[in-house]
């Protein structure tokens, strides 16, 4: 076949493949090539094809991109790229090998399969998919939520409705999802943001279980293949994940609920030299990945083997494109940057002052109404919370929001102060630039460590089932297990647990800034003290929904904090409190005034354990109720509060005692109406561990009372 004149030459833009008019273009960059041939499999009259086609480079290349045009393809066509070049990793890094069938990093499908299927066809035949587009979105748009009135619930695709106590028809699946939409409903969340979704494999792993003898998965997903195909085995009909994972998104903007994505640009399923071949180290390792100057390593700021070159001009478009069409073409809302200080870093680590990758994801227009969220550190100790960025649209995991709620909630000293910070926004870190609250994404627990109920019943990881000798996750949990590691049947023990998890929520729910929440927290889910379940396909990750039912009142504790965000601005304010500038102003003039046990009278010293705050709902544009939250972090001693008197208002105020988590469900938690009522000056008992909080509302006269 003579393929200078049987095909068109096509186009080197828009790279990956685009129909035309004309027919199929292929587009593929790589500047160190010497060949690419690109290979067709498909099906004619029912016989299965397969086509190669050397692209010649004086026809098929326009400065480093390598192109053609196939006219009357038929589909779906699977295809990839042999690419030939000098293998030299120790010399000049390039690391070419034509044995292998490569990855298109643009493709938006691969070869499906269901979940733990093995992936046969990696590297041996075309594994990328072209399909006919066809979708009908039925006029969905963004919802466009305020981040600052967010509720996010972070979960993971498959372990959020695998287990058979999920009672759906597709478990495990984006359509399991839409069938558990009722529920998220309920709980009151405004976003799922999900774990990685985009094709790796789940088998990669040659971790064994020393219990079991079994075989390990990558659970977790954290190994992209590529940054735009989604999973194939989280549907439940494999051969058509992008219309099932859009039916899901639409399905969710219809119930009011945007979808985040917890997406992987600082490392690939490649891995180090030794790892499998199967996209960007075959096309242009030198361009693709963080390279040593001398010794030509991978540079490993991920943990994962190596890191990607997110500030190279090549890799920086290929990030803006996948982010585009996941917004675009699948209307998701936001992202979750895993890593994100290795968008930061330069083509030889180091850390930039200001990194192009950082400010272009912030300026897109594209993005411009798009949720982007950065895990602030990376692998390698680098540490940015609160300094990630100082443009207002990067919002951050508030690590430090974690870990000193923890602290106060372990008993430990000198946390008063700290825990005061956070409730009120973490100013010390936002409150710069145009930055506001709602750019600390608050958040205790996390899939990565112990859920809730873990967090209050071990003190020690319990990892041996992943094979690594109890030698990974982190050590540094600030957790405490309330008198006994994990099961028991000691009640003592079991109501501090429950009043702790308690009043770590309310904590959460009622600070400045935007909630998290991981799946199943608010049914009390258990890992049995693992904190680090990227391997674990089985009960220790599914969601065990009996907990629902039998953890009822814990959900309606949850639940009602939600609601009691929602209607209250008060907990969702634009800006920072004014406290420098009013503190010595009378209550009610205050924005938010600290007190320990005494109205007035603060504690900020090392062993104090105690916290109240009163917020003034007077002092909104939007006028709002007031609230006195008080907290004891004491270990054993139960403290007494002193209660202040509502702010001056026009009308008198009173308060009601809605909150007690020293109370059992569902009295934790009541309404306004039946809330009793708690006189101005009254002493409040606060049990260990506790939090108790008013809520004002005016004060009925004698005529209403009668």
């Amino acid at each position: 076949m003579n393929q200078l004149t049987t095909f068109p030459a096509g186009l080197p833009l828009p790279l990956g493949t685009s129909p035309t008019p004309a027919g199929m273009n292929f587009a593929l960059f790589s500047r160190n090539a010497d060949a690419v041939t690109l290979i067709l499999e498909f099906k004619k009259r029912g016989k299965p094809q397969q086509l190669k086609i050397k692209l010649h480079p004086k026809i098929n290349k326009t400065g480093d991109i390598w192109h053609i045009l196939i006219p009357e393809l038929s589909m779906p066509c699977y295809y990839g790229y042999r690419i030939s070049g000098p293998f030299d990793p120790e010399g000049s890094g390039h690391a070419y090998d034509d044995s292998l069938i490569i990855l298109d990093p643009y493709a938006k499908e691969l070869r499906s399969s269901h979940w733990g299927e093995k992936w046969g066809g990696l590297g041996k035949q075309p594994c990328c998919r072209i399909q006919p587009p066809h979708y009908d979105w039925e006029d969905d748009r963004p919802l466009n939520i305020p981040l600052k009135d967010s509720v996010i619930y972070e979960l993971h695709v498959r372990g959020f409705t695998q287990d058979p106590s999920s009672h759906v028809a597709h478990p495990g699946t984006f359509k399991g999802i839409t069938e558990k939409i009722e529920y998220l409903q309920d709980l009151g969340v405004t976003a799922v943001e999900l774990m990685p979704v985009t094709e790796f494999n789940e088998n990669e792993t040659l971790f064994i279980n020393p219990e079991t003898g079994e075989k390990l998965k990558n659970y977790w997903g954290y190994s992209p293949l590529s940054f735009f195909s989604p999973k194939s085995g989280y549907c439940s009909q494999p051969k058509d994940p992008l219309n099932e994972f859009r039916d899901m998104v639409k399905a969710l903007h219809k119930a009011g609920i945007e979808v985040i994505l917890d997406i992987v640009y600082n490392h690939t399923a490649e891995g180090g030299i030794d790892g499998p071949t199967t996209s960007f180290r075959g096309i242009d390792n030198t361009i693709y990945y963080l390279l040593d100057p001398w010794t030509r390593n991978y540079l490993n700021f991920s943990g994962c083997g190596n890191t990607c070159n997110c500030n190279h001009p090549i890799v920086r478009s290929l990030i803006m494109d996948a982010l585009h069409w996941w917004v675009i073409e699948m209307h998701v809302d936001g992202f979750r940057f895993d890593l994100a200080s290795i968008l930061g870093r330069d083509s030889n680590g180091h850390v930039l002052a200001n990194p192009p990758m950082v400010e272009m994801i912030a300026e897109d227009p594209v993005l411009a109404d798009t949720k982007i969220i950065a895990e602030a550190w990376d692998a390698a100790g680098l540490y940015q919370v609160g300094s990630f960025s100082t443009h207002h649209r990067w919002a951050e995991w508030n690590g430090k929001f974690r870990d000193d709620v923890r602290s106060f909630m372990c008993g430990h000293k000198n946390t008063v102060a700290s825990l005061a910070t956070r409730i009120a926004g973490s100013s010390d870190l936002y409150q710069h630039s145009d930055r506001r609250p709602c750019n600390s994404i608050n958040f205790i627990t996390s899939h990565d460590g112990f859920t809730l109920a873990d967090l209050v019943s071990y003190n020690h990881k319990h990892n041996l089932p992943n094979g690594e000798d109890n030698r990974d996750g982190d050590n540094h949990n600030i957790s405490w297990n309330s008198g006994k590691e994990g099961p028991t049947n000691d009640k003592a023990v079991l109501a501090l647990r429950s009043r702790r998890s308690r009043t770590m929520l309310a904590i959460l729910f009622l600070s400045q800034g935007v909630p998290m929440i991981v799946a199943g927290d608010e049914f009390s889910r258990t890992q049995q003290g693992n904190n680090n379940a990227w391997c674990q396909d089985n009960e220790t990750s599914w969601l065990n929904w009996q907990l629902w039912k039998k953890n009822e009142t814990m959900f309606r504790f949850v639940q009602q904090l939600i609601r009691l965000r929602r209607e209250h601005v008060v907990f969702r304010r634009d800006d920072f409190f004014l406290t420098a500038d009013n503190a010595d102003e009378p209550l009610h003039m205050q924005e938010i005034s600290w007190h320990s046990l005494l109205p007035g009278q603060q504690n900020w010293s090392d062993g104090c354990h105690t916290l109240s705050f009163l917020l003034n709902g007077s002092q909104l544009p939007e006028e709002d109720d007031d609230f006195y939250v008080m907290l004891n972090g004491n270990i054993q001693t139960t403290k007494t509060f002193t209660i202040p008197a509502p702010p001056i208002r026009p009308h008198q105020r009173i308060w009601k005692k809605i909150i007690d988590t020293g109370l059992s469900g569902p009295e934790d938690f009541m309404e306004l109406h039946a809330a009793p009522t708690v006189k101005n000056g009254a002493r409040v008992i606060v049990p260990n561990m506790g939090c108790v909080v008013l809520q004002s509302t005016i004060a009925k006269t004698d005529k209403e009372k009668k």
